[in-house]
């Protein structure tokens, strides 16, 4: 049984528990109160939409990568590509183009700036960065027992219209061009979260500039 609801089934139950709840008559409500009610319905969908890009299915991924890591052989694994992304990507380490972040799970998280990868408002990726992702795209199919989750985040300007889509897409833009460089579909998942996980203080310009980001998330497959 599939326990994921689509978005028409999600909305349906939704709308039917703001009926019940005396919401039954839209009329008497100013447009702002309505506006407020969609808003829960629209929220509520793009939650689902968002946790259900989240799902990945592990036997695909074991099939794909002929077999997962087993035992102390993760650490090793693991570690040797991290010196791989410190050797091959040690320029734009230094300039900060690049951030590597080694995780205590093991896991390692590759953060490129919007200013290095994005023209502003836009999800293309910028030509001078695509030498650096090629980079990346041939460690990562180096070391290929590992998923690759890519996540878009922005700062808090704008609203949630312009920012969630615009993060989608940004994720979605490397994760193609990582599948275009023979990083296998089945590794990689991408989503974007809009201004929600700011990691810095979106009340300076250095910290949107923070906050404006792609993550990928680099995760050892455990046989």
């Amino acid at each position: 049984m599939n326990k994921r609801l689509s978005t028409t089934t999600l909305v349906t139950l939704i709308s039917a528990a703001l009926l019940a709840g005396g919401c039954a008559n839209m009329d008497q409500y100013t447009n702002t109160q309505q506006g407020a009610v969609i808003g829960t319905i629209g929220g509520a969908v793009l939650g689902a939409a968002v946790a259900g890009k989240g799902n990945r299915n592990k036997g695909a991924v074991i099939g794909a990568i002929g077999g997962g890591l087993a035992g102390a052989g993760v650490g090793a694994y693991m570690d040797s590509q991290a010196k791989d992304f410190e050797k091959q990507l040690a320029p734009q380490i230094k300039s900060g183009a690049i951030e590597l972040q080694r995780n205590a799970d093991k896991s390692l998280t590759v953060v490129m700036t919007s200013a290095t990868a994005f023209d502003s408002s836009s999800a293309a990726l910028k030509s001078g960065f695509l030498p650096t992702l090629d980079t990346i795209a041939g460690i990562v199919r180096k070391y290929g027992k590992t998923t690759l989750d890519i996540e878009g985040h922005t700062d808090s300007s704008g609203n949630d219209r312009i920012n969630q889509p615009l993060s989608e897409q940004r994720a979605a833009s490397v994760e193609q061009y990582l599948s275009s460089k023979g990083v296998q579909q089945e590794r990689m998942q991408s989503i974007g979260y809009g201004a929600s996980r700011p990691r810095a203080d979106n009340g300076s310009e250095a910290g949107k500039q923070l906050n404006r980001r792609v993550e990928i998330h680099i995760i050892p497959v455990v046989q």
